[in-house]
């Protein structure tokens, strides 16, 4: 089965010599039908028909492969087919006739399992693909248009139909959907979303018809961005993969001087063929692949996307994780948990203010009181004359009211002096304090909270059990919010106030204690995310920019399922290491035993064949996942922000 496989990754069946599926599939057919024809006639005792049904046999599929590889070698790529045509053909110079069919036959027959083989490995992943939906049923007035995804704009009322996948990201119009989420996340029940929640695109619909109001263009969805990284993936080569090949080709050198060398101290023609026939580069060409396949197929089962073999393998020698705060180890929005107001105003009416002025702001704190005004169903006035001081606050008019929206350096510029509090905020396991004041005075001290995700803590463990040695908390936020927020986890140094260029300057830093895994989610992680040796990107509802800058993607809005990743990743590197070595021990056993007279040709096919299919099998192993009694995590993964 001396295939050269180098489609290492999911949805990609094909080998060097281009055949394809159909015909690989189909191939096998000639081989078997004339070596059971021979071998019928050889039992009737005509040797001369068996001899030429196994001869025609072999021819067939010699054909082929000459003109494959002929195409191979005019492109400059030398592949290790070669073997496989030089036995078969001294096979037939040597009047090995059966020897011939056989190795014709093990070549097709492999040809077929390999292509079963990376074709189970690619299923969840090319699913991603296929799934892809092409057009949508958007509401024009009262009439439905089928329109392509294209067309669609933020804005459009979308009919999603049952069984519909959701063609853009958007919000639930009215009602609910029951969503299935199975496909990107792994997720075993469907999700029900509400009114005005936001919901993914790729999804599918498994209740009631529902509108959805589209928030992206579809290009810019989730979907579109998945199925981008998708074929990202199965464009890039392993750098395994590559090593292999370079094997390969010293593989092929070793074996023509083997069986050269049996040939000119024998004088014996057939010991040379017998080693060319034992020679078997599958350990090489086709259990890394396979194994890194299998393991990219099993990371994208529980919500993980890997962007290729490459990616696997650093995946699996991470030894240092630097990690963004806001909407990484947290949610990444604030929610109100306390109020405190001075004066007149009441509650409503201090977030009604401050909320107001806030429309004017994109700090994450400004928009989590929008949204708490909006929750409560405040109605919020259009402010005027506003003014930003960046890491401040925020001042401008509210109803001919001058307001102040910010931190105690913005109250002291103002003179404004709140009593108790003397204007200094409270800080405590990642609670933060807005203070609020209108026409001077202070009317409301708010406290806002951004908590550790559910399962942040118990994932720090995990990562530490492992194998990760060095874990590092970046962030742009303030220190004391970072350090109460990771106290008591296991977390060895936080670097905190950071721009985007100083959290890619402490990846570089860490690089001294090992491969470095960078996690974040916003824009601000893209440089560090793309400096890294490998980054790590939550793409559930995290920005794009930072989607594309990752080589992992985790598909649900958790941390959970990475440490099973790492744990998949160094389970298929490992397989892929030790069928390389076990597979290529045999295989030299065999050749040597060749070259000395113990096989014959017959006898090399046969033993070749063995050989193959105990790697393929082995490299396989990884779709069982690792054997350390764990179960995949994405099934308990919290599915809703």
């Amino acid at each position: 089965m001396m295939t050269t496989l180098t489609a290492g990754f999911p949805g990609v069946r094909r080998s060097v010599a281009g055949w394809s599926p159909r015909l690989r599939g189909w191939l096998a057919v000639l081989p078997l039908s004339g070596l059971c024809v021979g071998l019928s006639a050889h039992a009737l005792g005509r040797a001369d028909v068996a001899a030429t049904a196994w001869t025609f046999a072999t021819l067939a599929v010699l054909v082929v492969l000459v003109t494959q590889v002929a195409r191979s070698l005019a492109k400059g790529d030398v592949g290790l087919d070669l073997v496989a045509l030089l036995s078969m053909g001294g096979a037939l110079a040597l009047s090995q006739s059966l020897a011939g069919a056989v190795i014709a036959l093990m070549y097709a027959g492999g040809q077929s399992l390999e292509a079963y083989a990376s074709g189970r490995a690619g299923k969840a992943m090319t699913a991603l693909v296929a799934r892809q939906p092409r057009t949508a049923l958007r509401e024009d007035g009262d009439a439905l248009t089928e329109v392509p995804l294209a067309a669609l704009v933020p804005g459009d009322r979308i009919l999603v139909r049952v069984g519909d996948v959701v063609p853009v990201d958007g919000r639930v119009a009215t009602g609910s959907a029951v969503l299935d989420r199975s496909s990107l996340t792994g997720e075993a029940l469907p999700v029900t979303f509400f009114a005005n929640e936001p919901v993914l695109s790729g999804t599918v619909n498994m209740g009631t018809p529902f509108t959805l109001m589209a928030e992206r263009p579809a290009a810019e969805s989730t979907y579109a961005g998945i199925v981008r990284l998708v074929e990202a993936a199965q464009a890039r080569k392993a750098p395994m993969a590559r090593l292999a090949d370079r094997y390969g080709l010293a593989f092929l050198g070793l074996t023509l001087l083997l069986a050269g060398g049996a040939w000119a101290f024998t004088g014996d023609p057939v010991r040379a063929l017998a080693v060319l026939v034992v020679a078997t580069p599958c350990p090489l060409i086709l259990a890394v692949p396979i194994a890194l396949v299998s393991g990219l197929s099993r990371a994208a089962g529980i919500g993980v996307l890997i962007k290729g073999g490459g990616a696997l393998e650093t995946l699996a020698r991470i030894r240092v994780l630097v990690i963004d705060k806001t909407g990484t180890l947290t949610h990444g929005f604030a929610r109100l948990t306390s109020a405190r107001t001075f004066g007149p105003y009441d509650e409503a009416e201090a977030l009604r203010l401050a909320a107001s002025l806030d429309q004017a702001s994109g700090h994450p704190m400004a928009r989590a009181l929008v949204e708490e005004a909006h929750r409560r169903g405040l109605t919020l006035s259009q402010p005027t004359k506003v003014t930003e001081s960046p890491g401040d606050g925020v001042s401008g008019w509210v109803e001919e009211q001058h307001v102040l929206v910010g931190g105690p350096r913005l109250m002291r510029m103002h003179d404004v002096r709140f009593p108790q509090t003397d204007g200094v905020p409270r800080v405590t396991a990642s609670v933060a304090t807005v203070l609020v004041a209108a026409e001077g005075a202070p009317i409301a001290v708010l406290e806002l909270a951004d908590p550790l995700r559910n399962d942040g803590g118990g994932t720090l463990v995990a990562l530490r059990e492992c194998g990760v040695a060095r874990i590092v908390l970046a962030t742009g936020d303030r220190r004391a919010i970072a350090e109460a927020l990771v106290a008591g986890l296991p977390v060895d140094a936080v670097a905190a106030d950071l721009d985007p260029n100083a959290k890619t300057d402490i990846v570089a830093a860490e690089r001294r204690n090992g491969p470095v895994m960078m996690v974040g989610d916003g824009i601000n992680d893209a440089p560090a995310l793309a400096a890294a040796d490998l980054g790590v990107a939550l793409g559930a509802r995290g920005a794009a920019a930072a989607a594309e800058a990752a080589d992992v993607v985790l598909l649900v809005d958790s941390l959970a399922p990475l440490p099973q990743a790492i744990r998949i990743a160094r389970h298929a590197r490992a397989i892929a290491l030790q069928s390389v070595w076990v597979g290529l021990g045999l295989s030299l056993s065999g050749m040597v035993a060749a070259a000395l007279g113990y096989l014959t040709p017959l006898q090399g096919a046969l033993l070749q064949e063995a050989i193959d299919v105990a790697v393929i099998l082995n490299a396989m192993r990884v779709l069982g996942g690792p054997r350390d009694g764990r179960e995949p995590m994405a099934r308990g993964v919290p599915h809703r922000p």
